[in-house]
């Protein structure tokens, strides 16, 4: 019987299932890198916001407390965001004609809320509760950075499940002093809290960082990886 393929089709043959193999590598590769990537996890990206609003000469530049805007961080699973009564207690006495504060005196005016763009929107179907958080000695700067630096809110990490269960399996990388949860500059190692030099003004010593503070605080090392602690 005569030969019905040609002997090169072998090497064609060998040719495409390597080259198969390289490109499903290739892909995985390409995929991880997208979904890793700013457009998908959105980090470094400034959002558009109803007024231009600066961390850093609120936070640093005037030293307003995290806590004078977001005032449900403490008690509530969502920090909360300003409302118009908040930033009008302010500027309604300064900075009263800026052009750049209508949207907040149209507020004010029609009653209409302000509508604040979320940097940090997590899956429905994850949870998360910023109060305890705060009560464990984990700082605001942990996730949200050194917003104290930003002229324009930004996210400054991506909020994969990696990035999260990183922190939950050593929490004596991320805990510190609850003195210093709303403080900028403190540097959390193996449960103790140094405080940057840098930005001195805003970031007070702290007066009881200690190496075992996961002890003193009572943070369930054993149940942090649970899937049911933010997948319920």
């Amino acid at each position: 019987m005569p030969q019905i393929f040609h002997p090169s089709t072998n090497a064609f043959a060998k040719a495409t299932i390597f080259g198969a193999v390289f490109i499903l590598v290739g892909i995985s590769v390409a995929a991880g890198l997208f979904v890793r990537s700013p457009y998908i996890t959105q980090v470094d990206v400034v959002r558009d916001q109803p007024v231009p609003f600066s961390h850093d000469h609120h936070a640093a530049g005037l030293g307003i407390d995290c806590r004078y805007c977001h005032t449900t961080v403490e008690t509530s699973s969502f920090a909360g965001m300003p409302n118009t009564e908040t930033c009008m207690g302010c500027h309604s006495l300064i900075w009263r004609n800026s052009p750049l504060l209508e949207p907040v005196r149209a507020s004010w005016r029609n009653g209409a809320p302000l509508v604040w763009t979320r940097v940090y929107d997590l899956p429905d179907y994850v949870y998360f509760n910023h109060s305890i958080h705060v009560a464990k000695g984990v700082a605001c700067e942990n996730c949200h950075g050194r917003v104290d630096r930003m002229p324009l809110m930004r996210k400054v990490v991506s909020l994969h499940m990696e990035w999260c269960l990183d922190c939950h399996r050593h929490p004596e990388n991320a805990v510190g002093s609850l003195a210093d949860v709303f403080k900028f500059g403190r540097k959390p190692v193996g449960g103790a809290t140094q405080i940057d030099e840098d930005k001195a003004s805003t970031a007070v010593a702290t007066t009881d960082a200690q190496p075992n503070l996961v002890e003193k605080y009572k943070i369930a090392t054993t149940q942090l990886a649970d899937c049911v602690i933010c997948h319920r």
